[in-house]
């Protein structure tokens, strides 16, 4: 699992994966800059938070964005709802509490309740952008340091009325059937387990960054 698919698991669970949840031609949303350096320090803080568990220390605030190409939207397609539209992009203020993180991660049983967090997305749709504002409360139930049930908990929607009734319908479908449950749980999961550990561990072998001097420099 990369860093960002990684942090988009948990960030998902706070509203920046809006359309990856939900899972004519028009031009390509290209990723913006600067938003791959960000979601991988944003995801150096959480995992730091998620593997050392000290309570000591900042919340995590990260103001994330993230763009998905259409095809891997679609990857998210079922029998009960596809994804008819174009690319998308949405960004979200980012802000989790440390003591309700370390909480989940060393009590038997805890429940995590995400604040509201307003996702502010663009979406291509017949070849024009459609702006998309959605406030998500999730909430997450976790036993043994491990994420057991999740709900999307979509708050409203504000857009075309077409997008809204795609995203609401995925939304009860996930809260209501569990249609997106098990992957949402595995991919939580293999975040928590696998790759931060592993990020964590690369971060502290790394060897520090040695300070170059300028050339005639004394």
């Amino acid at each position: 699992m990369t860093r960002k698919s990684g942090l988009i698991s948990w960030a998902a669970v706070a509203g920046l994966a809006l359309t990856a949840a939900a899972a004519g031609t028009a031009w390509a949303l290209d990723e913006q800059r600067g938003e791959g350096e960000a979601i991988k320090a944003c995801d150096q803080r959480l995992c730091s938070i998620l593997v050392h568990k000290n309570p000591k220390g900042d919340d995590l605030k990260c103001t994330l964005t993230k763009t998905w190409a259409k095809s891997k939207i679609k990857e998210a397609d079922s029998a009960r709802l596809t994804w008819g539209y174009g690319d998308a992009r949405c960004s979200v203020d980012l802000n989790l509490s440390r003591a309700t993180l370390v909480a989940a991660m060393t009590g038997e049983r805890a429940k995590v309740y995400v604040p509201p967090h307003t996702a502010s997305c663009v979406v291509e749709s017949d070849g024009r952008l459609e702006k998309v504002t959605a406030v998500l409360a999730p909430k997450i139930y976790f036993k043994g340091g491990k994420a057991d049930k999740v709900w999307v908990n979509l708050k409203s929607v504000e857009g075309p009325a077409s997008i809204r009734f795609t995203l609401q319908t995925a939304a009860q479908l996930a809260d209501t059937f569990g249609l997106f449950h098990r992957q949402m749980i595995k991919s939580m999961n293999k975040y928590i387990e696998r790759h931060c550990p592993s990020t964590q561990s690369m971060a502290a072998s790394a060897p520090p960054k040695s300070s170059k001097v300028p050339a005639g420099a004394k």
